[in-house]
């Protein structure tokens, strides 16, 4: 009898799962979405995050108590369910956009500078200013597996730690902002990880870079004019120096703002660079790393980004100018818009295929989405002194 019982459970249970199959299949499951379309806007001022979707163009929620988010960045796991926010508090917080909280929060140093996650997504690295290094924890759970102590000279002084980024092969490339070194942390073989410095790199790199192939890092110098570039195919080659003559120059112009590399464009052959101290756009060549044309824009541009499919680059500028934005053709090499969307505007981020760039303007508590090929404004998201804005999709580009 027990097994008769028990066949009949058996059969009612599948016969539950079959009408509950046909009932709600899994593409309309209630509650069931994808991440795709998900992003974060950065709202400094309040120490949150507001979690958006660019389908219908809307936010879906707050999530607050991530600590200090000035110059705040974000990397996201490989199945775009989940963020990593870098705060300038030293705060690592995981957050969940599918049930949007935050997962884990620590502080795991004094003052944090950005991050990065490795390229199969296991490992999560944050540079910092104090203690000046690189530390690594496991993107599951994030726990520390790797303290790398930014010591330079006799004296064993650490150094600030910028630019950093992953790079192929469970790599991770930094700067030594105090000690003008380029690190490459090599984490392949999780229980030997290997450092490899390269010295004398040029003074003072503030920032850094990867081209989107994870071939060349590119360091900018605060120091002196000029870059430095590490060619990752080839690092015995060791670090050389490119255009010798960017930077201010023999005309020591005022820098209202320091451009960010990783804003660089790379569109049509060309990488485009914000002059520094310059109203200009430089354009150069990625085969020869030489310049080849300077584009007159309306001030000193910050972030010079291209549209994905590399037909357009937009550009926003610094304090005072910081009200408009430009649009670059690249096939041209000419200005072909410009429009103001407010005062702060402080960044942009496009669309998966670019049809649509999203802009964060600080001063009136917006961000605006605008078409990119008419460059109307089709709708406005309210959001507290918005900063960087971030769209999941980044989960699968080298750098970001």
């Amino acid at each position: 009898m027990p097994r008769n019982l028990s066949g009949l459970a058996l059969l009612l249970l599948l016969a539950l799962l079959a009408g509950g199959c046909a009932t709600h299949p899994v593409s309309e499951a209630p509650g069931l979405r994808a991440t795709g379309d998900l992003g974060l806007v950065i709202e400094r001022a309040a120490g949150r995050v507001a979690l958006v979707e660019t389908t219908g163009r809307t936010k879906l929620a707050e999530i607050e108590g991530l600590g200090d988010l000035s110059h705040a960045s974000i990397v996201y796991s490989r199945d775009e369910r989940y963020a990593y926010v870098f705060g300038r508090d030293g705060g690592l917080t995981k957050v969940d956009l599918l049930r949007p909280g935050i997962v884990r929060r620590i502080i795991q140093s004094g003052n944090s500078i950005g991050g990065a996650i490795s390229q199969d997504g296991r490992l999560v690295a944050v540079s910092n200013y104090e203690p000046g290094g690189v530390k690594i924890f496991d993107a599951d759970t994030l726990e520390l597996k790797l303290d790398i102590p930014a010591t330079y000279g006799s004296e064993g002084k650490r150094s600030k730690v910028v630019g950093l980024v992953d790079a192929p092969g469970r790599r991770f490339v930094f700067s030594l902002y105090d000690a003008g070194e380029i690190w490459i942390a090599d984490l392949s073989d999780p229980a030997q990880p290997e450092v490899r410095r390269f010295r004398d790199i040029g003074r003072l790199p503030y920032d850094g870079l990867v081209t989107p192939d994870g071939r060349y890092y590119i360091a900018g110098l605060f120091g002196e004019d000029g870059l430095a570039l590490l060619d990752l195919w080839n690092p015995d080659a060791g670090v050389r120096r490119i255009l010798a003559d960017y930077g201010r120059g023999n005309e020591k112009l005022p820098v209202y703002k320091m451009p960010h590399l990783e804003g660089w464009a790379m569109a049509g052959g060309y990488a485009f660079l914000p002059g520094v101290g310059h109203h200009e756009v430089l354009v150069i060549d990625r085969d020869t790393w030489t310049q080849v044309r300077r584009i007159p824009v309306h001030s000193q541009p910050v972030f010079v980004m291209g549209r994905p499919d590399g037909r357009h680059v937009w550009v926003n500028f610094a304090f005072p100018d910081n009200d408009t934005v430009q649009v670059i053709d690249v096939a041209t090499l000419e200005v072909i818009h410009t429009f103001r969307p407010g005062k702060g505007v402080l960044h942009m981020e496009f669309t998966p295929r670019g049809e649509e760039v999203w802009v964060s303007v600080r001063d009136l508590d917006r961000v605006k989405v605008y078409d990119t090929q008419t460059f109307e404004q089709l709708t406005e998201i309210e959001a507290d002194k918005p900063s960087g804005i971030f769209f999941t999709p980044r989960a699968h580009r080298i750098g970001l």
